[in-house]
């Protein structure tokens, strides 16, 4: 396929980023609009995360797949259906009037939007020389931070100014727009203009393994807290899928089936195996970051959506600025693996500082925090997805890509499971920490509740309420302070993990980013 040039390759870049862009900013849009989405749909909060639910099951099904997908049905009609289905997806949930219509159809959206991270970045990579792919490296690491980024800033405009539908059709006309500059400007590789698909076999067992057992895996992560964990029948049976499914689709991948699906002999290479872990860091830091952040400034400080979202902009135009940086870096030869070196010290930097804040921390505090977090994610994922790839064979790219996408997603997913679990766990320690304090013997609490009962008493409440009033009050900022220092607990956890997994990056061959490896990369959607 001849490679684009002028117009016609920044038309194919805008289209790629946009569309990945679109499907990562729904991975967190919807995060803040579920209370107003449960009370318009009269369904309680557990319910109404399905919403959440549904698209990353979908996403983390599909995603190790779309080599295959591709090679199928041929890339340019694999992602313009794709888009297509996104988009038709996105209408339904905006139209949809009760909860389990919203939920199927965020599943299809889920399925569609699964496509886009590997597709577009493959054709990403095609629109460019093998002298410029890390500067298209770079452009489509831009998007993959950008998505969860600005997905809750965009969805709390929305909350906060219209109603919740239009998170999903704003989607529409990005999507109508992208597929017809897809179809205009996007072109066929040799090997998909004539496709004998009568010479592809398919994996039909290792296809149902994986979505079964990556699904139910998705499904004990994401819902798990919010069930009890194996309090619940449903993630008794799902966890014992999940650990009867995914071993045997190893073992069927690697010795059972000729065809796989998603051979994971790949990992055999050093680079993708330790990269794909690293990876998984990295999604783990994203996606925390990207939810601890908003409940720590709205639970503890009162922050609004709007204003949540409005401090993470200037991180993000950091990020922007730093990404073009980052592959003119890598293009002029210098060793991926010393700029993610320098990525993890800043986002595990970013970690540490969060977890030094508290109820007094002021918002240049905040902004400073959130502009470290911008240079740490350019510096982290453009080098390491190249690094990860860059000692696979031409024909093991299709699936060295989908698998540290698919990473990525995962240790998302694991990060928020992690999350919320530690946060109730860590809440219910500092509680118990805090409540031996509050004895009548003293003087500090006898100080503190004679002050608010006082407080009370002057507005003309009587006695007896002002003392019931005064311990009530006393019992919310209690619970105020456990929240807010389990918050910095898990800050510090995330951190903990880069720092753990720091050493991997010593095992990873030192291969600068040459032209030859450049063009590797390049192909990795074939």
């Amino acid at each position: 396929m001849a490679q684009q040039s002028g117009f016609g390759r920044w038309v194919v870049v805008i289209t790629a980023v946009s569309a990945a862009i679109m499907e990562l900013i729904d991975t967190s849009i919807v995060n803040v609009g579920l209370n107003d989405i449960a009370g318009n749909l009269g369904a309680t909060i557990e319910d109404v995360s399905w919403v959440v639910t549904s698209y990353g099951i979908a996403n983390v099904i599909v995603i190790p797949m779309t080599g295959f997908l591709q090679k199928y049905f041929g890339r340019k009609n694999y992602y313009i259906a794709s888009i297509i289905l996104f988009t038709l997806a996105s209408y339904g949930c905006g139209i949809a009037t009760d909860l389990w219509t919203l939920v199927f159809f965020r599943f299809m959206q889920g399925v569609g939007g699964g496509a886009l991270l590997s597709t577009s970045q493959g054709i990403m990579f095609d629109a460019f020389p093998p002298s410029q792919r890390a500067t298209a490296s770079a452009l489509f690491g831009l998007g993959i931070v950008l998505g969860p980024t600005f997905g809750p800033t965009l969805g709390g405009i929305i909350i906060d100014n219209f109603h919740w539908s239009w998170m999903f059709f704003i989607n529409i006309p990005v999507g109508i727009l992208a597929v017809f500059l897809s179809i205009t400007y996007v072109e066929k590789k040799e090997d998909e203009i004539d496709i004998d698909r009568k010479q592809i076999k398919i994996d039909y067992l290792g296809i149902i393994l994986l979505a079964v057992g990556v699904g139910a895996l998705q499904y004990v992560l994401e819902r798990g807290e919010a069930d009890d964990w194996f309090d619940d029948q449903a993630i008794i049976y799902l966890t014992v899928a999940a650990v009867v499914a995914i071993p045997l689709f190893i073992w069927w991948q690697l010795y059972g089936t000729k065809s796989p699906v998603l051979d994971l002999r790949v990992l055999k290479n050093t680079n993708l195996a330790i990269g794909a872990i690293l990876l998984f860091v990295v999604g783990y830091g994203l996606f925390t970051s990207v939810l601890l952040y908003p409940l720590f400034v709205q639970r503890v400080l009162g922050f609004t959506a709007t204003k949540t979202g409005m401090l993470l902009i200037p991180g993000g135009a950091i990020a922007a600025f730093c990404f073009p940086m980052v592959g003119k870096i890598l293009s002029k030869g210098v060793s991926p693996r010393y700029v993610v070196m320098a990525g993890y010290v800043v986002f595990a930097t970013f970690c540490f500082l969060m977890s030094t804040y508290n109820a007094e921390t002021q918002d240049p505090d905040f902004l400073k925090a959130l502009l470290i977090r911008g240079v740490g994610l350019a510096l982290v994922n453009v080098p390491l997805i190249n690094t990860s790839v860059s000692t696979l064979a031409v024909a093991e790219l299709p699936t060295g890509i989908a698998i540290t996408n698919m990473m990525r997603q995962l240790g998302g997913a694991f990060g928020v499971a992690i999350t919320n679990t530690y946060v109730t766990q860590r809440a219910a320690v500092h509680r118990g920490d805090l409540i031996v304090n509050t004895s009548p013997e003293n003087p500090l609490f006898t100080e503190r509740i004679n002050a608010l009962t006082q407080g009370l008493a002057s507005k003309g409440i009587n006695a007896l309420d002002a003392v019931t009033g005064a311990y009530r009050n006393l019992d919310l900022i209690i619970q105020k302070q456990s929240l807010m220092l389990a918050y910095l607990d898990t800050f510090k956890l995330a951190g903990l993990f880069f720092v753990v997994s720091f050493p991997l990056l010593f095992f990873i061959k030192n291969r600068k980013m040459d032209a030859a490896t450049a063009k590797a990369v390049a192909d990795a959607a074939h």
